[in-house]
């Protein structure tokens, strides 16, 4: 988890301090005409700042500095206002010429300290808070609080939480009651991750301010920190600040991975409208629609974060296995090789290139990624399944049996170990332990039509055929369309003597066959009839679909290709009639 620190406003620590009369060092005599107007400059330039004109004041600074180069007071005033307009780098180097000419010029020390701390430079930052500070102690005085608060902001950044803590709740004892500054106390605690501490600190944030949006987040993120539900808190924060990117992201980040994709999409994707530059949205909005399958939109979204952060091994791993996921294994290889290369001790890597190599038939890479990662997880059971499903898709049942018998040790709920094995026994004659392992998976998963066909052929073979019979009868129930399953069971009820049933069941298999066969034609000739149309070939291309037809006038691919072509002939009303049977027979397709 990483919680960021809300920075105060820029120009809000930032003093002009009352000076007296420009003078350059050294010299006793009457002021010069220039260093007169230096001094009139100055202060005119104090009074526009009084009035917040801050390019006015800057361009009387501005003379102050050309007229007396050598004195301070010009170089830290030019430098404060500087800052106060945006103009951070400008501002700095200003303060550091006054600290050069003086260096105990108390109002550029506290001006290049808070500017140093809230540009990001912690380093050059704390030496100046430590004078302050030890100036403060000198006269008695405590530094004001907003100080106070960016020198622990400027300790945390240095990853000095102890001291960073102890000086926010130095702020807060003199302003107990301010939800922000608990909210930036919580925040020192997350980073140090202190999640008891973090907790206490922001739930003190919403007890004085409810509504502080901030607060809901970073306590929600501690949570998720400890594992304990997140989601009403960041719901609150997103209800709070809908236009808050950052809450927005997190918000659909924690949606998405609490399985909730389709929610987290809507979320993800307002909070790049707020933010198109986002690489943290794009990602995150890319492994939402990774998560729903919308594949197509997650790829260039994933992309971009890849080309946006290419030494990230977990970007690159996600994106590698959406191209995999979309059929695109070998554009997926190299990336995930990279992923792998960056982080040879992450087994997802390996396990997602394993599956791109299996797309791709290249079986013996696949096994090599799968031990890499077993050396790196050796009792993780689903490792176990994927290479002894690899080694059975390359006819290695000898290897394959151990992976698979392993798996389903470590994980006895699973049911696709002991339905793979199941097949393999079966292949190896191995009958009796084939039943077994089937038997266990069904029970597992009873929806498995083709593990219900397999099981009906194993108890055949062993003769016990009311078994046989009642497995069987299932696999035709969910697999309505199979032919094999009615041919078994034909072959099953002649052993028990009923021969008229198993003709039955002969002939309801031929049926089948036929009406599979048909189908088949009726895709091949739709499939040509699209490639016709695709050139032009409206007249050929009519006729394939039409013989498609001929085929199998259920086929919804067919109606809609015709009604397709007959629009492009001119013939609206026809095509809309084939349009409206293609819509239809997909409706009622289960």
């Amino acid at each position: 988890m990483s919680v960021c620190l809300r920075k105060a406003r820029l120009t809000a620590g930032f003093l002009l301090i009352a000076w007296p009369a420009l003078s350059y060092p050294g010299r006793a005599q009457e002021p010069s005409p220039n260093l007169k107007q230096a001094d009139a400059d100055y202060r005119a330039g104090v009074a526009a700042l009084s009035q917040n004109d801050l390019n006015a004041a800057l361009a009387d600074f501005e003379k102050v500095v050309h007229l007396a180069p050598s004195a301070e007071q010009g170089h830290s005033a030019r430098g404060a206002v500087l800052i106060r307009l945006g103009r951070t780098a400008e501002g700095i180097r200003e303060l550091e010429k006054a600290l050069a000419i003086k260096s105990s010029d108390s109002s550029a020390q506290l001006n290049l300290a808070l500017a140093y701390e809230q540009s990001g430079e912690a380093a050059k930052a704390l030496p100046w808070f430590a004078k302050l500070e030890a100036a403060s102690h000198a006269e008695n005085r405590l530094l004001p609080s907003y100080v106070l608060a960016s020198y622990a902001r400027a300790l945390a950044a240095a990853q000095q939480f102890p001291a960073a803590i102890t000086k926010m709740k130095t702020v807060i004892a003199s302003d107990p009651r301010n939800a922000e500054l608990q909210d930036e106390l919580g925040t020192l605690y997350a980073q140090h991750q202190d999640w008891t501490n973090a907790k206490q600190a922001f739930t003190a944030a919403l007890r004085a301010n409810p509504e502080l949006a901030m607060a809901h987040l970073h306590l929600g993120m501690t949570l998720e920190a400890e594992q304990q539900p997140a989601l009403d808190e960041l719901a609150k924060a997103y209800q709070l600040a809908p236009e808050n990117p950052v809450i927005a992201v997190e918000f659909g980040r924690t949606l998405a991975a609490a399985g909730q994709d389709e929610q987290a999409i809507p979320v993800l994707k307002h909070a790049l409208e707020l933010d198109p530059g986002s690489t943290a949205a794009a990602y995150q909005l890319g492994l939402a629609m990774q998560g729903a399958n919308q594949l197509q939109d997650a790829i260039p979204l994933l992309q971009k974060a890849a080309a946006a952060d290419p030494q990230n091994a977990e970007v690159l791993t996600n994106f590698g296995m959406a191209l995999s996921q979309a059929q695109q294994a070998k554009d997926a290889v190299p990336i995930l090789q990279r992923a792998v290369a960056l982080a040879p001790d992450n087994v997802t890597a390996h396990q997602d290139l394993a599956a791109a190599y299996i797309q791709l038939n290249q079986f013996d890479d696949a096994v090599s990624q799968l031990r890499a990662a077993l050396q790196l997880s050796p009792n993780m059971p689903q490792l176990h399944y994927n290479l002894g499903l690899t080694l059975k898709m390359k006819d290695d049942a000898g290897d394959a049996i151990p992976e698979l018998e392993m798996a389903e040790k470590l994980d006895p709920s699973a049911p696709e170990p002991p339905y793979v094995l199941g097949v393999l026994y079966m292949q190896a004659g191995r009958y009796t332990d084939a039943a077994r392992e089937l038997n266990t998976s069904l029970k597992l998963r009873p929806e498995n039509g083709d593990g219900w066909a397999t099981l009906g052929s194993v108890d055949n073979h062993l003769d016990k055929l009311p078994e046989a019979d009642m497995a069987l009868k299932e696999a035709i129930r969910q697999l309505p369309q199979q032919p094999d399953p009615h041919l078994t069971l034909a072959a099953v009820l002649v052993k028990q003597n009923q021969p008229a049933e198993a003709t039955a069941e002969r002939k309801k298999a031929a049926d089948l066959m036929r009406v599979n066969m048909n189908h088949q034609r009726a895709e091949v000739a739709s499939n040509s009839a699209n490639s016709l149309l695709k050139t032009g070939k409206l007249d050929d291309a009519i006729a394939e679909f039409r013989e498609a037809l001929t085929y199998d006038s259920n086929y919804a691919e067919a109606h809609a290709g015709l009604a397709k072509a007959l629009e492009q002939q001119g013939k609206v009303a026809e095509a809309a009639a084939e349009r409206q049977k293609a819509e239809a027979l997909e409706k009622a397709s289960p």
